[in-house]
């Protein structure tokens, strides 16, 4: 292997997965390669990758034929991000494509002349898709139902998912990626910033806008336009100053020929931003507030516990928000590979056996309750090594074996049509939009890229008629020159010469 040395827990899993009653090891007798098809072998040889950094498996998804190719189909690999494929095929089966998550408000007090007096208390439940739109939609319910002034809190119940905190820059470096937010039972945009720029040469300037409006937060309006011919690295000429989570401002300027642009980053100080955000979108929406806006206490969440409050029961107001339902989060989830809605469909995995509780979900309960559904599911297979359901870890791992077998129980299953739309498709769309042109429409591939690591799998229409499933992951420190092969895999598949 390439990759560094797994985490003992990881070879630990991996061996028990792989050699169950084993005492010693056995040996086994090596196989003749097979030989790949010529436009993978001469892609791979153009990327000089060796073939034993290579899995590749293709076989036709009904199960009822042997494979039509297969090379290191049995080696545990590291899949990246389309180790989505199981988290969402789970959480489909498990909990249904109609699941919603629900972001419940309740006041703590009583209401006259629109004056609340005591706390407005938001609980979150999850909801992986609480982007702006709807946060501010929410609290304009609750000033439709006749409340404009709180004279106490807003008082945050985040109690649903228990996750550690972690530095947003610990796997690569990159704190302010969008993708490297951390799960968050009040998750609120995604936890990012979007910014917008937009030219107003008469007065040689562009505009700035911010979602969410964030409370506490020193904002440039505008940044000095360049009128220069071309458009550049127009991110770095802006030259901002995005890590202070008091102050966002634009040293540099912006060009004109750019047009209107967004950019999405990920805020400072991601601990805080649900707080900011909440109170922001209720001040903009004309609300008022004369306390602030904070996380609940173990404490205080036991009392509302005990009243009855957070269950609604005896509370003089409840507004609940349900989420999207699960096959439209499952389609963001695998298109756009977005990690921190993986993660939560992979907390969320356990709460069928909680008895649909809205607290106590850990990534242990979700990879415990994805171990037993998997070995309900797939008996036979050796088990994934999971970590956090999204492919964003260094410790996940699963054998191309392994991955096409569940990809083949799930083309069978009830909920096969839910999972086959939420992939990209080949030349057409997300992910996938820009490769595997030739034979666009005909592959629907989840893809996946990690330093190290580049993979594909998914669904493939022969030409035939057939269905087959394709999977391909490559292990290696230049595995990104590997990603022609991939596709070529993906055309051959589709092509059945």
């Amino acid at each position: 292997m390439f990759l560094n040395p797994l985490p003992a827990r990881a070879l630990l899993l991996t061996a028990a997965c792989l050699l169950p009653g084993w005492a010693v090891a056995q040996k086994v007798p090596k196989l003749p390669q097979p030989v790949l098809p010529a436009a993978v072998a001469k892609a791979l040889a153009r990327a000089q990758m060796p073939t034993d950094a290579v899995s590749l498996l293709v076989v036709d998804a009904t199960g009822r034929q042997a494979p039509r190719l297969s090379h290191r189909a049995g080696e545990p690999m590291n899949p990246a991000s389309i180790m989505k494929l199981v988290t969402t095929y789970a959480a489909l089966d498990l909990l249904g494509p109609d699941f919603t998550w629900t972001t419940r408000v309740l006041m703590d007090g009583q209401v006259s002349d629109g004056i609340l007096h005591g706390n407005l208390v938001v609980r979150g439940g999850g909801d992986p898709k609480m982007v702006v739109e709807r946060l501010q939609a929410l609290l304009a319910q609750v000033q439709y139902s006749g409340v404009k002034v709180i004279r106490g809190d807003i008082v945050l119940d985040r109690s649903a998912f228990q996750v550690s905190l972690q530095d947003a820059g610990e796997f690569d470096g990159e704190p302010l990626r969008p993708y490297n937010a951390s799960p968050d039972a009040l998750l609120i945009n995604f936890k990012s910033l979007v910014m917008r720029f937009t030219p107003d040469p008469i007065n040689n300037r562009a505009l700035v806008a911010v979602e969410p409006p964030m409370a506490g937060i020193v904002i440039d309006e505008s940044v000095p336009l360049a009128r220069v011919s071309r458009c550049g690295d127009w991110r770095s000429e802006l030259r901002a100053s995005v890590d202070n989570p008091n102050r966002l401002q634009f040293m540099g300027s912006y060009s004109v020929a750019c047009g209107e642009r967004v950019w999405p980053s990920a805020y400072a100080e991601p601990a805080t931003f649900a707080a900011r955000a909440i109170e922001g979108s209720w001040r903009v929406l004309g609300g008022l507030l004369t306390g602030s806006v904070r996380d609940a206490t173990a404490g205080e969440l036991a009392v509302l516990r005990a009243r009855g409050t957070l269950s609604g029961e005896k509370a003089p107001l409840r507004l609940d928000a349900p989420s999207l339902p699960l096959r439209e989060i499952v389609r963001d989830v695998n298109k756009y590979s977005n990690n921190v809605m993986a993660r939560h469909l992979f907390l969320t995995l356990s709460r069928p056996a909680q008895g649909g509780q809205l607290d106590q979900a850990t990534p242990e309960t979700g990879r415990a309750a994805l171990a037993a559904w998997w070995k309900k599911s797939l008996p036979q297979q050796p088990a994934p090594v999971m970590d956090n359901g999204s492919g964003l870890s260094r410790i996940e791992r699963v054998t191309a074996a392994s991955l096409a077998a569940m990809l083949q129980h799930a083309a069978q299953s009830r909920v096969a049509q839910d999972l086959l739309d939420s992939l990209p498709v080949a030349g057409m769309d997300a992910t996938m939009r820009t490769r595997a042109k030739n034979v666009a429409g005909q592959a629907f591939i989840k893809t996946g890229s990690l330093r190290d690591v580049t993979a594909v799998a998914g669904y493939a229409n022969g030409a035939s008629g057939a269905r087959y499933i394709v999977v391909g992951i490559v292990n290696h420190p230049n595995a990104g020159a590997a990603r022609p092969a991939l596709d070529a895999l993906i055309q051959w598949a589709v092509q059945e010469r």
